[in-house]
């Protein structure tokens, strides 16, 4: 089975978010989503307050509606850094176990992790992921015209329906904003897959606090850039 890497040279489309977001048919993406009460206001406050601050360092207006262009013509160590750093503090922010952390339950991380294995060689296939008790973290490659945005949106609607029910009751359970990265390199691939793997020991979770779930036939798994 093999996983596409980002192609620089194929079709790409960029949006904005908190986070830029690149959407290229047929690729790999290290996805997290997180439950609406992971990240307390003024934790979320102060790393927009950060971000918009180094926008701003680079004569970026991070108000204006197409300030991801403007990124975009930053040059590439200058990009990195910017997910280096913003990436790690939000991934740093999830593992301090804010909000319910109601995902512990065995029986709503199942949901998850049913919900991720339904459509595996259909829309995507599934690259190993992790059910924290606040977010999850997953590989996955898109399949045909699957893209991750409405892909993530129909992972977290109806799981949060069915979380919802089982707790009795209504709203919206996970945040709205994913984030989404493609993965551009076997190496970093291979980062993204230990980085799943340690992330409820790193976090001091123990057995049954968390859903680690490795791909079957590990070793029967290739990267390759797209020709």
């Amino acid at each position: 089975m093999q996983f596409n890497l980002f192609d620089p040279d194929g079709d790409l489309r960029i949006e904005a978010g908190d986070l830029p977001h690149w959407y290229q048919p047929g690729a790999t993406y290290f996805v997290t989503f997180r439950t609406g009460d992971s990240m307390p206001k003024e934790v979320a406050d102060l790393w927009h307050r950060r971000r918009d601050d180094w926008l701003r360092r680079h004569r970026i207006n991070p108000g204006a509606t197409n300030w991801q262009a403007a990124f975009q013509r930053l040059p590439e160590p200058q990009q990195r850094d910017f997910h280096a750093t913003f990436s790690r503090e939000y991934q740093q922010s999830l593992d301090k176990g804010h909000g319910a952390c109601v995902l512990r339950r065995a029986d709503l991380a199942d949901i998850v992790v049913n919900s991720l294995r339904h459509f595996d060689g259909q829309r995507y296939h599934m690259g190993d992921f992790v059910v924290m008790p606040n977010h999850v973290h997953l590989l996955v490659g898109l399949l045909g015209e699957t893209e991750v945005e409405t892909q993530c949106y129909s992972w977290k609607k109806f799981t949060g329906t069915k979380i919802n029910k089982a707790l009795g009751q209504t709203g919206e359970f996970w945040q709205p904003e994913s984030f989404d990265h493609l993965v551009r390199s076997p190496e970093q691939f291979e980062r993204f897959q230990y980085y799943i793997a340690e992330n409820g020991p790193m976090a001091g979770l123990g057995n049954g606090e968390y859903r680690h779930w490795r791909r079957p036939n590990q070793t029967d798994q290739s990267c390759r850039v797209t020709p």
